[in-house]
């Protein structure tokens, strides 16, 4: 297996392949992960849960420099060191720790940190993976079952590699999708945004609004975002670029950053620049994720604004969905027709995030400010209630980032995106709870095919994948009370964690009918 790009989503499915025991090689140029540039910095709840299943979430929570008890506010304010109009409580995933929703809670991490966790757990002795660093693929050529690779090193130096299948996680000048002959779908805001990475050792001390994740800046001539970066200093801003600062799109990356962060903090601190990052707010998908033995994958496959915090969370699940079904199919447990499943699931879940976090851009500081009547006299109470309103399902979106599903069931888990109400029913993510002893119900899970429910009700399931070779974990304890959470029903659980099938026991021929669709990445509905 080759992995091309070895950012989040590449190392992500490099994670995934060596959950399964898949030997994979990631190229990569940069040879060191760089913290000039934070990127993404929300880690959502169902990340956090797929970072479990690698051993990975504790090692990322340990090296984050916010914990997850150190705010789970946004702030609305006229600068962050100026008057606050309202806030959000419990936001991003970061209050479901202990609750039975989730396994795991939200972390506000930056992404170079979680980049670096994986090369760690990736370089281990015992791990399958190489990382190719300091090199580029530049060229694919499919040969029959294999594609043939062209490597090319710092110095010109090209070299090939041959592997059975190519996940293409490099971003979204994607050598991968190009070769596919895939072309992204959408639009790009014409507006540009700049991001700022700068130190000011005193803000933290002058900041009248207590601890948050997110000051979000209302002030019609300084609309932006500020954040922490750790404890020591270290901020991130998000701007919006007025015309007059940048009459040439090419030379975004030279407006005054120093400025722009002063009038975000609404005094003339002493800070240092870092660095400075400019973007757009891009809403594009892929028209498709697969040609042959070529794969796409996060900003390859998709590019989301920024709002929301879905892009890279949505490439963590698609490194999952593909990376076991890659798996399946290299062990030899599951039909290369798994692998047309990856596209029909994944792709529309990409639409879902795009669209929302472009409907949360909508409503952006500047639009904010102005719906919100602070650019016309309006009182904070009226304010307060137009932000509380607008802003609600961008922070609080536990519907959509935990009801990930992949058929029509995925629909009755959500009420707008915010609210997450669990349903078990096939495509859905398993629905979660903690065991009478402590444990994650998702701990007990098998690394491949789990079947909830008394062995002699799944007798014939197990009888079917022991002939056929299908690693299929039995969960039968009655003293876990899951016949009282699943209602006596059996469920079969895929490795990502969601639900194949699940009823009442069945005839033999049903039961092996139901595996083998399984297996097949297709779903059985018992009425």
């Amino acid at each position: 297996m080759l992995v091309v790009g070895g950012g989040p989503v590449g190392l992500a499915t490099a994670m995934e392949l060596d959950h399964h025991g898949v030997a994979s090689v990631v190229v990569e140029p940069r040879e060191h992960v760089s913290y000039l540039r934070p990127r993404a910095k929300t880690t959502s709840a169902r990340t956090m849960e797929l970072f479990r299943r690698w051993g990975l979430a504790d090692t990322v929570r340990q090296r984050a420099p916010l914990h997850v008890e150190w705010s789970k506010d946004i702030v609305f304010c006229m600068s962050v060191t100026g008057r606050e109009v309202t806030r959000l409580t419990g936001t991003l995933g970061l209050a479901l720790a202990g609750t039975d929703v989730a396994a795991e809670p939200g972390q506000q991490v930056a992404q170079p940190i979680v980049e670096q966790a994986m090369r760690d757990a990736l370089g281990r002795p015992e791990s399958h993976a190489t990382l190719l660093l300091g090199r580029r693929a530049v060229a694919f050529d499919e040969r029959g079952s294999t594609v043939v690779v062209t490597i090319e090193d710092a110095d010109g130096t090209t070299s090939t590699v041959e592997a059975d299948y190519v996940v293409g996680a490099d971003g979204p000048r994607s050598a991968v999708r190009t070769a596919m002959g895939a072309v992204y779908e959408g639009s790009s805001l014409p507006r540009p945004n700049v991001s700022i990475t700068f130190e000011c050792a005193e803000l933290g001390d002058l900041i009248p609004h207590g601890n948050a994740v997110q000051y979000w800046v209302l002030d019609a001539a300084a609309p932006g975002l500020v954040g922490r970066l750790d404890l020591d200093g270290t901020w991130w801003a998000i701007a919006t670029v007025r015309p007059d600062e940048d009459e040439d799109d090419d030379h975004t990356g030279e407006v005054d950053a120093t400025a722009l962060v002063h009038r975000l903090l609404g005094r003339e601190l002493p800070i240092k620049v870092i660095a400075t990052d400019p973007w757009w707010a891009r809403t594009l998908i892929a028209d498709r994720f697969r040609r042959g033995r070529l794969f796409v994958a996060g900003d390859a496959a998709h590019q989301n604004p920024p709002w929301g915090g879905h892009g890279y969370n949505t490439g963590i699940g698609d490194a999952v969905n593909l990376g076991w079904k890659l798996a399946a199919v290299i062990n030899g447990w599951a039909p290369e027709a798994l692998l047309d499943s990856y596209e029909a699931e994944r792709r529309p879940v990409a639409q879902r995030f795009v669209a929302a976090a472009a409907e949360n851009g909508k409503s952006g500081p500047a639009v904010l400010s102005a719906a919100a009547g602070l650019t016309s006299g309006g009182t904070t109470e009226e304010a307060a209630a137009v932000i509380q309103a607008a802003k609600r399902t961008e922070f609080h979106s536990d519907g959509l980032v935990l009801g990930v599903g992949y058929t029509e069931y995925a629909d009755v888990q959500t009420t707008n995106g915010s609210d997450y109400l669990p349903v078990a029913a096939p495509g859905n993510r398993l629905p979660h709870t903690w065991l009478p002893d402590g444990q994650s119900l998702f701990d007990r899970l098998g690394p491949e095919l789990t079947i909830i429910g008394p062995a002699w009700h799944a007798a014939v399931f197990i009888r079917h994948a022991e002939r056929h070779g299908i690693p299929l974990a039995v969960l039968d304890d009655p003293s876990l009370g899951l016949d009282a959470f699943f209602s006596g029903r059996l469920v079969l659980v895929r490795p990502d964690q969601h639900i194949a099938w699940i009823g009442r026991p069945v005839p033999d021929a049903e039961a092996e009918r139901i595996v083998d669709e399984a297996i097949r990445g297709e779903w059985r509905h018992q009425p």
